[in-house]
C-alpha cells in the first residue's frame, strides 16, 4: 500500500514533476533498501524514498571496505542522521574478488557487483525489502565510464533518479529544497579510484592514499585525490587553489605528509582535479569515447 506523498517545498514545475516522478516510482513498494554512500545522489535518493514511503520503510544500505574512506564513512552516517533514514553497514570483500584487485577500466563493475550480491544475500529477506534503488542520475546514466551500472542491471536495482530524467543539478537543487546537509558536496568516488587501471589494488595502496589526502583535507583544501604511482604521489587539488598548494609552507606540509603517507615523491598535478581521469584515459585511448 503506497504512502500519500508529501509535497516538495521551494520546487515548482517541471523539477517538482520529476522528483515527484521518482517518490511515485519508489512509492510502488512497500520497503526499498538505497545503496546509500553518503554523497549527494544517493542521499538525496534517500529523502525522497523517507518522504515517499515514511523512515520506517527505507533503509540506507552502506557498503564498508577498505575502499571507502572514513572521513566518508563518518559523513554517511552524519548525513542519515540529518534526513531521518536509518543506516545498516554491509561488509564487502571486493578487494578478495580477482578482477577487482586486476583494476582493469571495468573494475567499479566487480565492486557494485559486490555490494549487491551481499545485499541480496545477507539483507533483503532479513530486512523484508521488496526493491533496492542506488543514485545513478541522468548525467551519469550518459557517461561511458560507468561500468557499476551494469550491476545494477544485472541486479535489477532501481535508479529512480535517473528514470525520472533528473540531473546533477537538479538533484542538487532538490537537495537543497529538501536541507540534505551535502547539497553541494563534491563528488567522493572509492580510493580505488586513484590507482591507474593495470596496477594492482592493495589495502597498503589504499591505506597511503587515504592518509595522505586526510591531510592535504586537514591543510584546509576543499576537494584533492592523490593518485598514487608506486612511490610518487600525484596530488590534484581545484584548479582555483593550486596557487595556495605552491605557498612555501603548504608546499612543505604537503611534502611531509607525501613522506609520512609511505611516498618518497610528492608531485602537483597542475592540471588541477579531474573526475574519472584514469578510466577516461584508457577509454581515449581505445577509441570508445
Amino acid at each position: 500500500m503506497s504512502a500519500p506523498l508529501t509535497p516538495l517545498p521551494q520546487l515548482t514545475g517541471d523539477l517538482a514533476a520529476r522528483a515527484e516522478a521518482a517518490m511515485r516510482a519508489l512509492a510502488e513498494h512497500e520497503r526499498v533498501g538505497i545503496a546509500y554512500s553518503g554523497g549527494v545522489d544517493s542521499a538525496t535518493l534517500a529523502a525522497l524514498a523517507v518522504r515517499a514511503l515514511g523512515p520506517d520503510r527505507v533503509v540506507a544500505l552502506l557498503g564498508v571496505s577498505p575502499s571507502l574512506a572514513r572521513r566518508e564513512r563518518r559523513t554517511a552516517h552524519e548525513v542519515a542522521e540529518a534526513i531521518g533514514v536509518r543506516v545498516r553497514e554491509i561488509e564487502t570483500h571486493e578487494g578478495e574478488r580477482p578482477e577487482y584487485i586486476a583494476n582493469a577500466a571495468n573494475r567499479c563493475f566487480f565492486c557494485k557487483d559486490e555490494l549487491f550480491t551481499r545485499i541480496e544475500n545477507e539483507v533483503i529477506d532479513e530486512l523484508h525489502l521488496d526493491a533496492v534503488a542506488y543514485g545513478e542520475n541522468a548525467d551519469d546514466a550518459k557517461r561511458p565510464d560507468r561500468p557499476g551500472a551494469g550491476a545494477a542491471t544485472d541486479h535489477a536495482v532501481l535508479r529512480p533518479l535517473a528514470s525520472a530524467g533528473l540531473t546533477k543539478s537538479d538533484v542538487r537543487e532538490i537537495a537543497r529544497a529538501l536541507g540534505v546537509p551535502v547539497a553541494e558536496k563534491p563528488a567522493a568516488p572509492c580510493l580505488a579510484s586513484r590507482i591507474p587501471h593495470g596496477e594492482e589494488v592493495t589495502p597498503e595502496k589504499l591505506r597511503q592514499v587515504e592518509d595522505l589526502e586526510d591531510m592535504v583535507f586537514d591543510l584546509g583544501f576543499s576537494d584533492c585525490r592523490v593518485r598514487h604511482h608506486g612511490r610518487i604521489a600525484r596530488i590534484e587539488v581545484p584548479q582555483g587553489e593550486l596557487a595556495r598548494a605552491v605557498e612555501p609552507e603548504i608546499r612543505a606540509a604537503l611534502v611531509n605528509a607525501g613522506k609520512k603517507a609511505g611516498f618518497r615523491n610528492v608531485t602537483l598535478d597542475l592540471a588541477g582535479l579531474q573526475s574519472g581521469a584514469f578510466t577516461l584515459s584508457i577509454m581515449n585511448a581505445k577509441g570508445t569515447l
